[in-house]
Protein backbone atom coordinates (compact mmCIF):
# COMPACT_ATOMS: atom_id res chain seq x y z
CA UNK A 1 0.00 0.00 0.00
CA UNK A 2 1.47 3.24 -1.37
CA UNK A 3 2.02 6.03 1.91
CA UNK A 4 -1.10 8.79 2.16
CA UNK A 5 -0.66 12.06 2.11
CA UNK A 6 -3.11 14.05 0.28
CA UNK A 7 -7.36 13.23 0.05
CA UNK A 8 -9.74 15.46 -1.63
CA UNK A 9 -13.46 14.78 -0.50
CA UNK A 10 -15.76 15.75 -3.53
CA UNK A 11 -18.35 17.88 -0.80
CA UNK A 12 -18.17 21.27 0.52
CA UNK A 13 -15.68 22.45 3.61
CA UNK A 14 -17.51 21.73 6.86
CA UNK A 15 -18.50 24.32 8.72
CA UNK A 16 -17.63 23.36 11.89
CA UNK A 17 -14.05 22.94 13.02
CA UNK A 18 -15.41 19.90 14.93
CA UNK A 19 -15.52 17.68 12.11
CA UNK A 20 -14.25 14.63 11.92
CA UNK A 21 -12.49 14.97 8.97
CA UNK A 22 -10.13 17.66 10.59
CA UNK A 23 -9.09 15.31 13.18
CA UNK A 24 -8.64 12.92 10.86
CA UNK A 25 -6.22 15.61 9.18
CA UNK A 26 -4.26 16.57 12.35
CA UNK A 27 -4.02 12.98 13.76
CA UNK A 28 -2.77 10.86 10.77
CA UNK A 29 -0.50 14.29 9.26
CA UNK A 30 -2.76 13.87 5.99
CA UNK A 31 -3.64 17.10 3.87
CA UNK A 32 -7.37 16.69 3.46
CA UNK A 33 -9.38 19.40 0.74
CA UNK A 34 -12.73 20.17 0.27
CA UNK A 35 -14.26 20.77 -3.15
CA UNK A 36 -17.89 19.82 -4.75
CA UNK A 37 -17.85 18.41 -7.87
CA UNK A 38 -21.53 19.13 -8.46
CA UNK A 39 -23.91 21.70 -7.32
CA UNK A 40 -27.53 22.21 -7.19
CA UNK A 41 -29.58 24.59 -9.67
CA UNK A 42 -32.76 25.64 -9.44
CA UNK A 43 -35.49 25.25 -12.41
CA UNK A 44 -36.67 28.13 -13.96
CA UNK A 45 -39.90 29.10 -13.26
CA UNK A 46 -40.76 28.44 -16.68
CA UNK A 47 -39.83 24.84 -16.97
CA UNK A 48 -41.94 24.52 -13.50
CA UNK A 49 -44.64 25.85 -15.06
CA UNK A 50 -44.48 23.16 -17.50
CA UNK A 51 -45.16 20.76 -14.96
CA UNK A 52 -48.64 22.41 -14.25
CA UNK A 53 -48.33 22.05 -10.65
CA UNK A 54 -49.93 24.76 -8.69
CA UNK A 55 -49.12 24.81 -5.11
CA UNK A 56 -52.12 26.02 -3.84
CA UNK A 57 -53.47 22.89 -4.45
CA UNK A 58 -51.57 21.08 -1.89
CA UNK A 59 -52.56 21.62 1.87
CA UNK A 60 -49.15 19.44 2.68
CA UNK A 61 -45.52 19.47 1.50
CA UNK A 62 -42.77 16.82 2.05
CA UNK A 63 -39.06 18.15 2.54
CA UNK A 64 -36.25 15.73 2.16
CA UNK A 65 -33.62 17.97 2.31
CA UNK A 66 -32.57 22.06 2.49
CA UNK A 67 -32.67 21.82 -1.16
CA UNK A 68 -36.45 20.90 -1.73
CA UNK A 69 -37.09 23.83 1.05
CA UNK A 70 -34.92 26.34 -0.75
CA UNK A 71 -36.79 25.57 -4.13
CA UNK A 72 -39.99 25.30 -2.75
CA UNK A 73 -40.39 28.63 -1.20
CA UNK A 74 -38.30 30.10 -4.45
CA UNK A 75 -41.31 28.46 -6.61
CA UNK A 76 -43.75 29.84 -4.55
CA UNK A 77 -41.75 33.45 -4.64
CA UNK A 78 -41.64 33.26 -8.36
CA UNK A 79 -45.20 32.33 -9.03
CA UNK A 80 -46.22 35.11 -6.50
CA UNK A 81 -48.05 32.52 -4.55
CA UNK A 82 -48.38 33.11 -0.79
CA UNK A 83 -47.86 29.52 1.22
CA UNK A 84 -51.02 29.84 3.53
CA UNK A 85 -50.21 29.58 7.19
CA UNK A 86 -52.24 25.90 7.31
CA UNK A 87 -49.99 24.17 5.49
CA UNK A 88 -48.48 21.08 6.95
CA UNK A 89 -44.68 20.15 6.43
CA UNK A 90 -43.87 17.22 6.92
CA UNK A 91 -39.72 16.69 7.44
CA UNK A 92 -37.09 14.19 7.37
CA UNK A 93 -34.91 15.08 10.19
CA UNK A 94 -35.36 18.03 13.12
CA UNK A 95 -32.30 19.47 11.42
CA UNK A 96 -34.50 19.94 8.02
CA UNK A 97 -37.89 21.23 9.97
CA UNK A 98 -35.67 23.85 11.64
CA UNK A 99 -34.41 24.96 8.64
CA UNK A 100 -37.97 26.09 8.02
CA UNK A 101 -37.49 29.25 10.19
CA UNK A 102 -35.45 30.57 7.21
CA UNK A 103 -38.76 30.77 5.30
CA UNK A 104 -41.68 30.58 8.28
CA UNK A 105 -42.52 31.62 11.81
CA UNK A 106 -41.78 28.22 12.95
CA UNK A 107 -44.11 27.74 16.58
CA UNK A 108 -46.91 29.05 14.66
CA UNK A 109 -46.99 26.02 11.89
CA UNK A 110 -48.26 22.75 12.03
CA UNK A 111 -44.62 20.77 11.31
CA UNK A 112 -43.50 16.96 11.87
CA UNK A 113 -40.60 15.28 11.55
CA UNK A 114 -38.79 12.08 11.10
CA UNK A 115 -35.33 10.78 12.91
CA UNK A 116 -33.27 10.88 9.72
CA UNK A 117 -35.04 8.02 6.97
CA UNK A 118 -37.72 8.41 4.48
CA UNK A 119 -39.13 5.36 6.02
CA UNK A 120 -40.03 6.72 10.01
CA UNK A 121 -41.37 10.10 8.53
CA UNK A 122 -44.02 7.53 6.83
CA UNK A 123 -45.18 6.79 9.79
CA UNK A 124 -46.27 10.35 9.92
CA UNK A 125 -47.39 10.71 6.89
CA UNK A 126 -49.93 7.30 7.04
CA UNK A 127 -51.64 9.37 9.67
CA UNK A 128 -52.45 12.53 7.33
CA UNK A 129 -54.03 10.75 4.90
CA UNK A 130 -56.48 13.08 3.75
CA UNK A 131 -53.61 15.45 3.04
CA UNK A 132 -52.70 16.15 -0.24
CA UNK A 133 -48.78 15.99 -0.71
CA UNK A 134 -46.62 18.02 -2.97
CA UNK A 135 -43.14 15.96 -3.01
CA UNK A 136 -40.35 18.99 -4.22
CA UNK A 137 -37.80 16.96 -5.69
CA UNK A 138 -34.34 16.96 -7.57
CA UNK A 139 -34.27 15.26 -11.28
CA UNK A 140 -32.58 12.44 -9.25
CA UNK A 141 -35.03 11.09 -6.89
CA UNK A 142 -34.82 7.69 -5.10
CA UNK A 143 -37.26 5.60 -5.76
CA UNK A 144 -37.65 4.13 -2.74
CA UNK A 145 -39.68 7.45 -1.83
CA UNK A 146 -42.51 7.74 -4.34
CA UNK A 147 -42.43 3.28 -4.01
CA UNK A 148 -43.21 4.30 0.13
CA UNK A 149 -45.93 7.10 -0.72
CA UNK A 150 -47.73 4.45 -3.06
CA UNK A 151 -47.57 1.08 -1.27
CA UNK A 152 -49.40 3.53 1.56
CA UNK A 153 -52.03 5.10 -0.78
CA UNK A 154 -50.81 8.61 0.16
CA UNK A 155 -52.16 11.49 -2.58
CA UNK A 156 -49.00 13.36 -3.53
CA UNK A 157 -47.44 14.50 -6.62
CA UNK A 158 -43.53 15.62 -7.19
CA UNK A 159 -42.65 18.54 -8.50
CA UNK A 160 -39.40 19.00 -9.99
CA UNK A 161 -37.67 22.20 -8.37
CA UNK A 162 -34.17 21.63 -8.82
CA UNK A 163 -31.23 19.66 -10.39
CA UNK A 164 -28.24 18.53 -9.88
CA UNK A 165 -25.13 19.51 -12.19
CA UNK A 166 -21.30 18.59 -12.86
CA UNK A 167 -19.32 21.85 -11.30
CA UNK A 168 -16.60 23.17 -13.03
CA UNK A 169 -13.43 21.49 -12.06
CA UNK A 170 -11.10 22.97 -14.49
CA UNK A 171 -8.84 24.47 -11.76
CA UNK A 172 -7.64 21.05 -10.60
CA UNK A 173 -6.24 19.66 -13.79
CA UNK A 174 -2.75 19.95 -12.34
CA UNK A 175 -3.88 18.88 -9.01
CA UNK A 176 -2.90 15.60 -7.85
CA UNK A 177 -4.43 13.13 -4.67
CA UNK A 178 -3.72 10.06 -3.20
CA UNK A 179 -7.22 9.28 -2.32
CA UNK A 180 -10.58 11.28 -4.08
CA UNK A 181 -13.57 10.75 -1.81
CA UNK A 182 -16.99 10.41 -3.35
CA UNK A 183 -20.54 10.36 -2.03
CA UNK A 184 -22.84 9.86 -5.31
CA UNK A 185 -22.92 8.68 -9.09
CA UNK A 186 -22.91 12.08 -9.41
CA UNK A 187 -19.76 12.88 -8.23
CA UNK A 188 -17.90 9.73 -10.58
CA UNK A 189 -19.70 11.53 -13.85
CA UNK A 190 -18.52 15.02 -13.19
CA UNK A 191 -14.76 13.41 -12.58
CA UNK A 192 -15.14 12.23 -16.49
CA UNK A 193 -17.43 15.62 -17.49
CA UNK A 194 -14.89 17.39 -16.35
CA UNK A 195 -11.79 15.12 -17.23
CA UNK A 196 -12.49 12.61 -20.03
CA UNK A 197 -9.01 11.10 -19.81
CA UNK A 198 -8.94 10.34 -16.59
CA UNK A 199 -6.53 7.74 -15.17
CA UNK A 200 -6.62 6.34 -11.92
CA UNK A 201 -3.10 5.23 -12.04
CA UNK A 202 -1.99 5.08 -8.11
CA UNK A 203 -4.79 7.39 -7.06
CA UNK A 204 -7.06 5.51 -4.45
CA UNK A 205 -10.68 5.89 -4.82
CA UNK A 206 -13.48 6.09 -2.06
CA UNK A 207 -16.87 5.78 -2.08
CA UNK A 208 -19.79 6.08 0.27
CA UNK A 209 -23.12 3.56 -0.55
CA UNK A 210 -23.36 1.05 -3.22
CA UNK A 211 -25.09 3.40 -5.58
CA UNK A 212 -21.52 5.48 -5.70
CA UNK A 213 -19.50 1.99 -5.60
CA UNK A 214 -21.70 0.64 -8.47
CA UNK A 215 -20.89 4.10 -10.61
CA UNK A 216 -17.12 3.99 -9.89
CA UNK A 217 -17.34 0.32 -10.89
CA UNK A 218 -19.22 0.99 -13.65
CA UNK A 219 -16.59 4.17 -14.99
CA UNK A 220 -13.48 1.41 -14.91
CA UNK A 221 -12.58 2.39 -11.43
CA UNK A 222 -10.66 0.49 -8.81
CA UNK A 223 -12.21 0.89 -5.27
CA UNK A 224 -9.69 0.86 -2.42
CA UNK A 225 -12.10 2.36 0.52
CA UNK A 226 -15.49 1.90 0.84
CA UNK A 227 -18.25 2.52 3.26
CA UNK A 228 -20.50 2.28 5.13
CA UNK A 229 -19.13 -1.32 6.50
CA UNK A 230 -19.52 -2.71 10.09
CA UNK A 231 -16.21 -1.87 10.97
CA UNK A 232 -16.19 1.70 9.29
CA UNK A 233 -19.68 2.94 9.65
CA UNK A 234 -18.92 6.29 8.32
CA UNK A 235 -16.31 7.66 5.81
CA UNK A 236 -14.18 9.22 7.83
CA UNK A 237 -13.46 6.28 9.64
CA UNK A 238 -12.85 3.99 6.47
CA UNK A 239 -10.34 6.56 5.61
CA UNK A 240 -8.88 6.44 9.13
CA UNK A 241 -8.71 2.58 8.87
CA UNK A 242 -6.88 2.57 5.31
CA UNK A 243 -4.32 5.85 6.54
CA UNK A 244 -3.32 4.09 9.29
CA UNK A 245 -2.60 0.87 7.56
CA UNK A 246 -0.86 2.06 4.76
CA UNK A 247 1.25 4.85 6.83
CA UNK A 248 1.64 2.81 9.94
CA UNK A 249 2.57 6.05 11.91
CA UNK A 250 -0.92 7.10 11.94
CA UNK A 251 -3.00 8.32 15.43
CA UNK A 252 -6.13 6.74 16.05
CA UNK A 253 -8.45 9.74 14.96
CA UNK A 254 -11.36 10.53 16.72
CA UNK A 255 -14.68 8.82 15.57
Amino acid sequence: MLKVKSVLVSQPKPETEKSPYFDLADNCKVKIDFRPFIHVEGVPSKEFRQQRINLLDFDAVIFTSRNAVDHYFRAAEEARVKVPDDMKYFCISESTAFYLQKYIVYRKRKIFHGQQTFADLMTLIKKHKTCNYLLPCSDILRPNIPDLLKESDINFSPATLYRTVCSDLSDLKDVNYDVLVFFSPSGIKSLYQNFPNFKQNDTRIAVFGPTTAKAAEEAGLNIDIAAPQPESPSMTRALELYIKKANKNCKKAKK
